[in-house]
């Protein structure tokens, strides 16, 4: 027997692996085709261990919800995609910052003002509208709105309270604020339900100082002409239905800014103007937003690189995704035909998967309520399947909302991956003896590995893609190619352990190669698990 050197670093706490062949030194094949010797070398990387050799600063703008309105799925696919790919980038080694380009801003809000001031007075006054209860703010805009379709006087002071909040009235600074610091309480329990941290927002109300000098810049290089009244932009490629040139609208005729100008001087803050100037100086900026806004970007970017908003080798990338659908193929609502409730939808999910665990406990353990392990394991079931499934299919295609097929514990879903991870830790526990109820204690690397089995070949090989997945990623933004990988990792080792027993290995060398293999493969699940941003359960 041909002996195979195996260099691997070690550590007392629960390890994160890659796994890289190195190359082949050894091999030889017995006459039984059993028995392959391969050199590899696995190396313990730390979660924050950079893969990148070209470290970037990054912007990921995602999620965006709008001020006072409810977050609804298209917001969820935003928030899920841009967070994980804020994650890998992360890992990656770059300098990314999350920003939350939030709705704030705008001709509603001349609207709600003026609601408030009718309605809570209380929250016009910079002295007492932080202690104003703004109740349900969803009821509040439709008010807001109903008043506005049907109340000619109503309308005329909301168009006059968007000109004041714009001027910077002191009262309508206030009814803003107070709008948006209730939003703000109300986005934050979905994103901590979700797990989303380290978003910073920025609305589009920062960028208010900036619009009037992208206007200049425009108009002073010749690219924004007087159209109608307005200025718009005129981009070669772009025409509309009758085959006229389609122009990119940057100021209206009455003075008024629109998304196209933000979204314009948002660049030139997170490209053009460096740390001393206020900007980022970003390398790269990503726009997780719905494929619906794909030529408003398209226009936009090229309008800011014809500007020269778009300096050196930075680039601009809209990371468009698709519609979240009803099981009947229509758009996802209530059986009313309401937009479902971005909270109701996550309360769901956890709902059934503590009635599935529910369902799966002893009579005695039945009775009563979960306990708060059990609870937890829910949760972390729950919001890790709505989450899975939408990270498992390609981003740009529309997707069927299911909860039956999402809590599955077959296919390539969130419970498939958390079991097979649970299964493996249970698989080292027997096998070193550990009790249950405790954190597992990973073993020490076994001095090599022996192949004995194709299945064992065929889990290395898988495992040592692990760092092209996350590069391939890292540039092309597709987190599908992860989930992927996750149910290919789990089915190549669910053969490993059909076909090679880990607790009655033939030899204690052979249990212990066949350990680490078990470490490796949780550890991989583990590290890919966290980085779509689902934690892992030890038992489920």
């Amino acid at each position: 027997m041909v002996s195979c050197l195996v260099l691997i670093s070690k550590c007392r706490t629960p390890p994160l692996y890659f796994l890289f062949i190195s190359h082949m030194v050894h091999h030889s094949i017995s006459q039984n085709n059993h028995i392959h010797h391969i050199r590899f070398e696995l190396a313990l990387l730390s979660y924050h261990a950079p893969f990148s050799s070209n470290k970037k600063k990054i912007v990921v703008d995602f999620s965006s919800p709008n001020i006072a309105k409810e977050m609804h799925v298209g917001h969820l696919r935003s928030t899920i995609i841009g967070d994980t790919l804020s994650n890998l980038l992360t890992f990656a080694g770059h300098d990314v910052l999350r920003l939350n380009h939030v709705g704030d801003w705008g001709t509603q809000f001349g609207m709600l003002v003026e609601h408030l001031r009718d309605e809570f007075p209380a929250a016009l006054s910079t002295e007492t509208s932080k202690n104003v209860d703004l109740g349900d703010l969803v009821t509040l805009y439709k008010a807001a709105k109903k008043r506005f379709d049907v109340d000619e006087e109503f309308k005329t002071r909301s168009r006059e309270g968007v000109v004041k909040l714009q001027a910077g009235d002191e009262e309508a600074l206030a009814a803003w604020e107070s709008l948006c610091a209730a939003s703000r309480v109300e986005y934050q329990k979905i994103y901590d339900t979700l797990n989303i941290a380290g978003l910073n927002e920025r609305g589009e109300s920062f960028y208010n100082p900036y619009l009037a000098g992208v206007i200049e810049d425009l108009e002073g290089q010749g690219l924004a002409v007087q159209s109608e009244g307005a200025t718009v932009v005129f981009l070669d490629g772009y025409v509309g239905r009758d085959g006229s040139p389609l122009p990119m609208l940057v100021r209206k005729s009455d003075g008024g800014f629109n998304y196209a100008t933000t979204d314009m001087a948002a660049i030139r803050h997170r490209v053009q103007l460096d740390a001393e100037e206020g900007g980022e100086a970003a390398d790269r900026v990503l726009y997780v937003t719905d494929a619906g806004q794909s030529q408003h970007f398209e226009m936009v970017f090229a309008a800011a690189d014809k500007a020269g908003f778009v300096t050196g080798d930075a680039s601009l990338e809209h990371v468009p995704f698709g519609l979240v659908q009803g099981e009947d193929g229509k758009k996802f609502a209530t059986r009313s035909g309401d937009t479902v409730k971005l909270k109701d939808l996550l309360d769901e999910a956890v709902r059934i998967a503590g009635e599935d665990i529910k369902s799966r406990l002893s009579d005695d353990e039945e009775e009563g309520e979960l306990t708060e392990a059990l609870e937890e394991v829910a949760r972390t079931v729950g919001i890790g399947a709505v989450k899975y499934a939408d990270l498992s299919m390609n981003r740009e295609s529309n997707y069927k909302f299911s909860y039956g097929r999402m809590l599955s514990l077959n296919g390539n879903t969130a419970p498939y991956m958390l079991y097979a991870y649970a299964r493996i830790c249970g698989i080292v526990r027997k096998a070193t003896g550990q009790p249950e109820g405790k954190g597992v204690v990973w073993p020490e690397a076994a001095p090599e590995i022996l192949i004995t089995h194709d299945s064992e070949k065929q889990l290395i090989r898988n495992l040592v893609k692990l760092p092209d997945i996350l590069s391939e990623v890292e540039s092309e933004l597709y987190p599908n190619r992860l989930c992927d990988y996750l149910f290919e990792t789990s089915q190549k080792f669910n053969q490993f352990y059909e076909n090679c027993p880990v607790n009655n290995a033939e030899t204690p060398e052979l249990k212990a190669s066949r350990l680490s293999l078990c470490t490796v493969s949780a550890a991989t699940i583990r590290l890919v698990m966290n980085l779509i941003g689902i934690p892992v359960v030890e038992k489920l």
